[in-house]
C-alpha cells in the first residue's frame, strides 16, 4: 500500500486518441518529477530486456469540462504541483510550443483537458472529487 496516490484526470468528451495522448503526456510529467517512481528493468525468460515501469499504480479518471475545471482550481488552491494539458496544446507539434502555449495563458483562461497529480491519498481523493473511473 502506498501513502500517495497517482491520479490522471482526462476530460470525458475528448476523442479516444486525444485521451490516450493526454494520458501519456501527463504520466510522463509525474515520472519526470520523481525518477524514483521507476522500478528496475524487466527481463523475460529468454533474457530479453524491457524498459522500467512505474512502481506505483495510477488511476485514470474521467470528468466533464466543469468538473475538471473545479479539480484544477482545488489543486491550485492547495498548492499541488500538477502535470497539465490544455486544449490549445492539441494544435502544437512539440514540447517548446506546448510550454509557450501554457505560458501565454492565465490560469482562468486555460481550457484544461487533462491533469495528473501524485500526493497523499486522501488529498488526491478530495481534489479529484466528482471525477469517475474512466470507462
Amino acid at each position: 500500500m502506498f501513502d500517495t496516490k497517482i491520479a490522471i484526470v482526462v476530460r470525458d468528451d475528448l476523442a479516444t486518441w486525444q485521451k490516450l495522448n493526454v494520458t501519456v503526456f501527463l504520466t510522463s510529467g509525474i515520472i519526470g518529477a520523481n525518477g524514483a517512481l521507476l522500478g528496475e528493468p524487466y527481463e523475460d525468460a529468454a533474457g530479453n530486456g524491457y524498459n522500467r515501469l512505474l512502481i506505483q499504480p495510477a488511476i485514470v479518471l474521467a470528468a466533464d469540462a466543469d468538473t475538471i475545471a473545479a479539480i484544477y482550481r482545488r489543486a491550485m488552491e492547495r498548492g499541488v504541483r500538477l502535470s497539465l494539458y490544455i486544449e490549445d496544446m492539441f494544435r502544437t507539434g512539440h514540447d517548446a510550443a506546448n510550454r509557450e502555449t501554457v505560458r501565454g495563458r492565465r490560469p482562468e483562461e486555460m481550457t484544461v483537458v487533462g491533469l495528473a497529480l501524485r500526493e497523499d491519498r486522501k488529498l488526491v481523493d478530495k481534489i479529484t472529487k466528482g471525477a469517475r473511473m474512466h470507462p
